[in-house]
Parts: structure tokens; C-alpha cells; sequence
């Protein structure tokens, strides 16, 4: 994962950094059940036939467009933002041009709420 610093024309110090998310071990529906072959004991179990328990289905996280091929990551103290796809040349260029590519960039908002300490946040909650 390459990284850099820049100060962009304002005088604020970025971070960068690029995400290129990985593909997953992949299983096809055949091979989901890694267990050994099952021989049955007549006297072992009652049951006339083999059940079987369903599984869960695994969730795992789709991107969506662009973001699935990866994307660069700027961030300072108090903002972050997403450019998706990644230029080819982020790694070499200007601070100049880095910071035309941060402009470009996805704000990103969080949802975050962080408690202060003080009064209990649910206090007033019947």
C-alpha cells in the first residue's frame, strides 16, 4: 500500500494512502460443506433419513462501480475523502496535481456519534 504527505495550497497537510479491496476465497455451493463423508451406524441413530441443517448465508460486501477495482483515500484532521479509480499516477506526481485529485474526491461523512461523557445520552428516553 503506497502512502504520501502533501500540503495542499491552504497550507493543510493531507494524508494518502490507496484501498484496493481483495477478492475473497470464492466457494461454489459444492464445496460448501467441508465435512467428511458420512457413513451411518445402524444401530447409532433411529432416524430413517439424513437431514439436513440449512446454513446461514455469509454476508460480505459488494462495491459498488468503480470502488470494486479500488480507490485512494485522502484524509486530514478534520475531513477524509474517496477518488475512485485510482489515477495512475498518484504515486509520482505533484503535490499540486495530488491536490487537484483530492478536490475531485468523494467527501466522506461518518455517522459516528461520539458521547462526551456528562449527562447518560438516554436520559431523557422514557
Amino acid at each position: 500500500m503506497p502512502y504520501r504527505t502533501f500540503q495542499d495550497s491552504a497550507g493543510t497537510e493531507w494524508q494518502v494512502w490507496d484501498i484496493v479491496p481483495r477478492h475473497s476465497e470464492r466457494r461454489t455451493s459444492s464445496s460448501m460443506d467441508r465435512r467428511v463423508a458420512i457413513r451411518p451406524i445402524s444401530f447409532a441413530d433411529r432416524r430413517r433419513e439424513q437431514r439436513r441443517v440449512p446454513q446461514a448465508p455469509v454476508a460480505r460486501a459488494r462495491l459498488r462501480g468503480t470502488y470494486a477495482q479500488g480507490w485512494l483515500c485522502f484524509e486530514n484532521d478534520g475531513e477524509k475523502r474517496r477518488l475512485s479509480p485510482i489515477p495512475e499516477d498518484w504515486t509520482t506526481c505533484s503535490d499540486g496535481r495530488l491536490e487537484e485529485y483530492s478536490r475531485d474526491g468523494e467527501r466522506v461523512t461518518t455517522s459516528h456519534t461520539y458521547w462526551s461523557g456528562g449527562e447518560e445520552p438516554f436520559a431523557e428516553a422514557g
